[in-house]
């Protein structure tokens, strides 16, 4: 099963599962939330990014995490993502918090140099 994104006049597809089994099989986790282009990791330890037409995925991880943690981590999802066929590449930090008296949060993406 795979998610999908409308543009203008195209759908895009991405291949949930395939992501769904390479966070499991690189980290023993499971995603907690897909939404568009996303993929959230469990406790929001990372975000998985699709890249349109291409066999390329983009890594966010929490700013909050541990650095010498997040580079096994990395290391474990690209292996993963060679397996399967992809292309893993560190995109940079991302932090999360919640809108003030909504159901909603706020999420700014910090790009790696």
């Amino acid at each position: 099963m795979g998610t999908a994104e409308t543009t203008k006049d195209k759908i895009e597809f991405y291949e949930l599962e395939k992501v769904r089994f390479i966070i499991k099989d690189a980290c023993g986790i499971d995603i907690a939330y897909a939404y568009e282009d996303l993929v959230f990791s469990e406790h929001g330890l990372f975000i998985i990014q699709f890249q349109a037409n291409s066999k390329e995925l983009g890594c966010w991880f929490n700013k909050e995490y541990i650095e010498t943690s997040k580079v096994a981590m990395f290391n474990s999802l690209a292996k993963s993502c060679t397996l399967n066929g992809l292309e893993l590449k560190y995109k940079g930090k991302f932090e999360m918090s919640q809108k003030d008296g909504k159901d909603e949060i706020d999420i700014q993406f910090k790009e790696a140099k």
